[in-house]
């Protein structure tokens, strides 16, 4: 043997894999998309829904999968987007196996295979952006399904290379005439898909608009000695005193389940507000930019609070928190029926904001690094409160 066509591999004949080999490639990528999807709908509905779940790439602030189900960018056109990377991969997972028959002749639909995989590489790469200049968090099983969407973009891009001496779109008409000659596989599956995505679409549940329980008249609300708002029991059994920010997800999530329990135990169970933005233009321990605008949010708040309107106006602004960082006054000021000049101006009281630092330094005192924190008893509780010291208040 040549010692040199060894070495360099020259001469030497290239065995191709197996035909198997791509495509059960491509089934084992699609299948990790779909669980990895999976995954992040379960995540993302425990997000809205449980007040303690914590996802296991809730890491930091740069890489927290919950920050990024908590955007306002996790819902596309009426469904979470995970729910959508389900429907995609299921798809694909059922398109497959037409790529395997024998009428198929290993070169077909591997063409369709590869535009379908570029959609989801190109709705990898936006969803990629909006990660990074929108919501400045990352998710790890986010990133884990672009990697697949890539991979099986290449992988049906070298299959159809391999077993096709056809162009791009020369195959692409190919596969559609394959498949329009295969009407029976294609009349049960393609209508099945659509009206499974219909399906889906109308009847699945919007659980990621929950609102707090609406204020009626058993419920009573006052203010303290002190000058805080609170809702819930004149002589409460339980006391509960929120430091929050208009513009934390878990703050609102907490607010409106311990608003709930309120509501059913409203002769047992008090709630006093006080604000904590993590805004650095307003709280000294925060030194990088982080929830901007929850300090104005709070100034507004207590403006409507001079109005008794504060519940009022509390729950319109965790309504709108995470939409983005700017607030319409004229119409908040319409919504609420206050006077728009007067609510413009509360931006810069002095009096406000005298408040304002008088609950932030309360709260750094306390030693509250984050938000949401509850005060009960003088201990306090960072994100949640124990089921045991919430039942105390409650009714057997």
């Amino acid at each position: 043997m040549d010692l040199r066509a060894w070495i360099t591999g020259k001469g030497k004949k290239n065995i191709p894999l197996p035909f198997t080999v791509y495509w059960l490639t491509v089934l084992m990528l699609t299948g990790t998309g779909l669980v990895a999807a999976i995954y992040l709908s379960v995540s993302h509905y425990r997000v809205y829904t449980d007040v303690g779940y914590k996802s296991f790439c809730a890491i930091s602030r740069a890489i927290n999968c919950d920050t990024v189900s908590q955007s306002p960018y996790s819902i596309f056109v009426g469904l979470p987007v995970p729910i959508w990377g389900v429907i995609g991969y299921t798809f694909l997972m059922l398109f497959l196996p037409l790529a395997a028959g024998k009428a198929a002749g290993k070169k077909r639909i591997w063409a369709l295979i590869f535009w379908i995989a570029l959609v989801f590489s190109a709705y990898s790469v936006v969803l990629a952006f909006i990660s990074s200049y929108y919501i400045g968090s990352y998710c790890i099983m986010c990133m884990v399904s672009y990697g697949v969407n890539l991979s099986i973009l290449f992988y049906s891009w070298m299959t159809r290379r391999r077993f096709s001496n056809s162009g791009l779109i020369a195959d692409t008409r190919a596969d559609l005439l394959f498949l329009w000659k295969k009407k029976v596989t294609t009349a049960v599956l393609f209508p099945a898909c659509l009206t499974g995505v219909l399906l889906i679409w109308i009847f699945f549940p919007s659980y990621w608009h929950f609102q707090p329980p609406p204020l009626t008249e058993h419920i009573l609300t006052g203010i303290t000695a002190e000058g805080y708002p609170w809702i819930g029991a004149q002589q409460p059994v339980l006391e509960i005193t929120e430091f929050t920010d208009y513009q934390c997800f878990q703050c609102k999530k907490m607010h409106y389940f311990l608003r709930q329990i309120i509501s059913e135990n409203a002769d047992r169970i008090r709630m006093v507000h006080r604000n904590y933005p993590m805004d650095n233009k307003f709280n000294p321990i925060v030194k990088q930019p982080f929830h901007i605008g929850s300090g104005k949010m709070a100034l507004l708040a207590f403006f409507a609070e001079s109005k008794d309107k504060f519940w009022e106006m509390n729950d319109y602004l965790y309504s709108i928190a995470g939409q983005n960082n700017s607030i319409e006054i004229e119409a908040l000021a319409q919504k609420l029926d206050l006077n728009t000049n007067e609510l413009a101006r509360s931006l810069s009281n002095p009096g406000y904001r005298f408040k304002l630092q008088r609950d932030i330094q309360e709260g750094i005192k306390l030693g509250i690094t984050g938000t949401p924190a509850f005060v009960i008893n003088g201990k306090v509780y960072l994100g949640q409160i124990p089921a045991q010291v919430l039942k105390s208040g409650m009714k057997d």
